[in-house]
């Protein structure tokens, strides 16, 4: 841990802009988007974070500025620390960030599922597409007006449309709404529930 505040203290002498940002776990920091590149390069080459543990991504709500926060977990091998560092994107329509690949190869496949699921794009990444929804999908799924449910959906391939003989079905409800049951009962009554609507081996699929 205290690898992890040298670090950002070294961090914030070299990049005044950078500030610290509230966490319950690691430390970590705010830096902006103009500089997020420099100081990843930064903690990697002088403070021995080798491995990009996760990069993702927090959308604040639609009429929120900034909207789009991404978030990288740092981590070093060799010291065991942990560090999160996260940069606001600029524009609310359009966000982009600087990629990451060319300091960690294993950016590429983390960068192109927050391109996919939150339409970030990440600039000068060597193939970003999409890697969990297919080409052409009109929506992010991890975008805050994306429903919980899910949206139905023309399925792209004929084959499949042909076999299942349907639309995509909207995602079952396993777990929200959440709503809370107010009045005296006990806490574990009171614990938020959602109608079970998924399906297994032992429940028929709906149609």
């Amino acid at each position: 841990m205290s690898g992890t505040i040298d670090a950002i203290t070294a961090l914030r002498e070299k990049f005044p802009q950078a500030s610290p940002r509230a966490s319950l776990d690691h430390p970590a920091v705010n830096v902006p988007a103009a500089e997020a590149l420099a100081v990843l390069k930064y903690l990697r080459d002088e403070f021995a974070f080798d491995f990009l543990a996760d990069l993702t991504a927090i959308d604040w709500a639609e009429g929120v500025s900034p909207r789009f926060t991404v978030v990288y977990h740092l981590y070093s091998t060799s010291q065991h620390n942990y560090i999160r560092v996260a940069a606001n994107c600029l524009d609310d329509a359009a966000p982009a960030m600087p990629s990451v690949v060319s300091l960690w190869g294993g950016a590429n496949w983390h960068e192109r599922e927050a391109f996919d699921m939150f339409g970030i794009t990440f600039t000068g990444h060597p193939d970003l597409r999409r890697i969990l929804m297919w080409d052409g999908y009109p929506y992010h799924p991890l975008r805050k007006e994306f429903p919980l449910a899910g949206i139905e959906t023309v399925l792209p391939d004929f084959e499949v449309a042909e076999e299942t003989k349907a639309k995509v079905i909207a995602a079952p409800m396993v777990g929200g709404p959440f709503v809370a049951s107010s009045g005296e009962m006990s806490m574990t009554e009171a614990e938020p529930s959602a109608k079970d609507e998924s399906w297994n081996e032992r429940r028929e699929k709906p149609e």
